[in-house]
């Protein structure tokens, strides 16, 4: 299993759109290492300002696999279409308040960057913890689907819907590894805000980006079939 894992994975960095996704998803944890305050992270100062272009890329993992459509499918529910709806007011949010946030860094236009991190982090945050609830409310009607249709649906019919409830339970842990970091970086006061030590902030991106460039290569290479 890890071999093919990897062979997807690989097969999917010898495409352009696959190493474009690949690109971005590595970049997120260099834009979460310039929420520290006072501290430079220890990434490249090209790579900080490339950041917002690449996380704004279409293709990226970020479009593609944390903003869910926005009037949801046809096969969601309610509650289903309510979160998708408000994690895209979230994301759509975030982006403009991390790009005046990184224009004030690098002097482009002239305001106090650190209320516009603040401000993008907190929504950064809203998203992630909405996506969690949609990813949880869709494992629940999967995992119902699998239990209803274990005697009656095609051993590909099962083997598909497996695939989508690992392919939630990834996006889960994804979330939540970086919902872990966005919470460490709001202001202090706020739940474990600022109390994370750097290695545990590291782990946990190295995390979030292994999984999402795991999730590029499949999108990948479903695309590719």
């Amino acid at each position: 299993m890890a071999a093919g894992a990897l062979r997807e994975l690989v097969a999917a960095l010898e495409t352009h759109r696959g190493r474009d996704r690949a690109v971005s998803e590595g970049c997120e944890p260099s834009g979460t290492g310039r929420r520290v305050r006072g501290v430079s992270p220890p990434v490249p100062g090209a790579l900080l300002a490339a950041s917002p272009s690449l996380s704004g890329f279409p293709a990226g993992p970020g479009a593609v696999l944390r903003l869910p459509a926005a009037g949801g499918s046809a096969d969601e529910d309610a509650l289903l279409r309510g979160l998708s709806v408000l994690c895209n007011v979230a994301n759509q949010l975030y982006y403009p308040c991390e790009h005046l946030a990184w224009a004030a860094d690098i002097g482009i236009v002239r305001a106090g960057s650190q209320k516009w991190w603040t401000r993008s982090t907190a929504l950064w945050g809203c998203a992630l913890l909405l996506g969690i609830l949609r990813s949880l409310r869709i494992l629940f009607q999967l995992r119902r689907k699998l239990s209803q249709q274990k005697c009656t649906s095609s051993p590909q019919s099962q083997q598909k819907l497996r695939a989508q409830v690992k392919a939630e339970v990834l996006s889960i842990l994804m979330n939540t590894a970086d919902l872990s970091n966005a919470i460490h970086w709001l202001p202090p006061g706020f739940l474990w805000a600022g109390r994370f030590p750097p290695w545990l902030v590291g782990l946990l991106g190295t995390i979030s980006s292994l999984i999402g460039i795991y999730q590029a290569s499949r999108g990948a290479n479903s695309e590719a079939a």
